[in-house]
């Protein structure tokens, strides 16, 4: 694998934000502020012809400018958490110019590990990181247990949309939401939604 499949994994991510631009305005009408289908449609939009028009052979470098594209083209609070997920896996994998399994697996722990740096936020505090870091964990796992990326991918997206399902036990600790205090627990966390459509997008890429 090459900058190639970065470029369709973007393409994918598009799509599937664009698809589900409605259903994430409608889960953020309930805790935020309604903008979060535009910002991510509009966000991996602009991600994705930043990639697709680079003839950047570097990963890292990709990854990085791909999300320094994002920052400027949706600079609100969601729109940064993802952007320095993107630049975060660019550091990581800066200089490289061929892919393992391996290497996907690095890329989204080192997402994960910018989003939370950003964002302040750990693990049960329900944002993005109760449905990706429960991904990247299944991830790691299945290809350390030889799995394929595919069936690799297909199980850090069943593990995303139960880490998305299980922010409805949660109390919100950030954003809009943590004001609601007790009354956020059975809501369900519009990031964590995110997360659970990015590594969707992960699975469709894998299909050949």
């Amino acid at each position: 694998m090459n900058r190639i499949y970065i470029v369709r994994l973007l393409k994918e991510i598009q799509d599937i934000m664009d698809e589900n631009r409605d259903y994430l305005i409608e889960l953020d009408s309930v805790v935020g502020d309604s903008d979060l289908g535009l910002t991510m449609s509009d966000g991996f939009a602009a991600t994705y012809k930043a990639a697709a028009d680079s003839d950047e052979m570097d990963i890292g470098k990709l990854l990085y400018n791909a999300g320094k594209t994002m920052s400027t083209a949706v600079p609100s609070t969601m729109g940064t958490l993802m952007a320095s997920g993107l630049m975060q896996a660019g550091k990581v994998l800066k200089g490289r110019t061929e892919l393992t399994d391996t290497d996907i697996a690095d890329i989204f722990e080192a997402y994960l590990e910018g989003v939370a740096n950003r964002g302040k936020a750990k693990v049960g505090e329900k944002t993005f990181l109760d449905g990706f870091d429960p991904a990247v964990t299944a991830l790691k796992e299945a290809l350390n247990n030889g799995d394929t990326l595919a069936d690799g991918a297909t199980k850090a997206r069943e593990a995303a949309e139960k880490g998305f399902k299980n922010t409805t036990n949660m109390v919100a600790v950030h954003g809009r939401a943590a004001t609601r205090g007790e009354a956020s627990r059975t809501l369900e966390d519009p990031g964590a939604a995110v997360a659970m459509l990015i590594m969707k997008a992960f699975e469709n890429s894998t299909v050949e």
